[in-house]
């Protein structure tokens, strides 16, 4: 399998947990760019997300995320809310003061 059959998926919740998976994209499934784009936001636009590891269930409360990342950057998305061509100043850091 190579990396153009396989999209990696980061969520980061707002109790300053990350958790990090490997989606595969089957060959049958042949998505374009804009539609996994679309699968994705559909996902987190909903109250839970699954899942489905080969060991298991997990269900993603997806009000407790701040941010999801997705690698390999997705060039091909364009339009309302996509800034092109940003480049990133400082990490996201949280205080430990609380």
């Amino acid at each position: 399998m190579n990396d153009h059959n396989m999209l990696q998926i980061t969520f980061f919740y707002t109790n300053g947990q990350i958790e990090a998976f490997n989606v595969v994209l089957h060959e049958d499934n042949a998505l374009t760019p804009q539609e996994i784009h679309q699968r994705i936001l559909k996902h987190l636009d909903k109250p839970w997300c699954l899942l489905h590891l080969p060991e298991q269930t997990i269900c993603v409360n997806t009000s407790c995320l701040l941010k999801v990342e997705v690698k390999p950057t997705m060039y091909e998305l364009h339009g309302e809310g996509v800034f092109s061509d940003v480049r990133r100043v400082t990490a996201l850091s949280r205080s430990a003061q609380r």
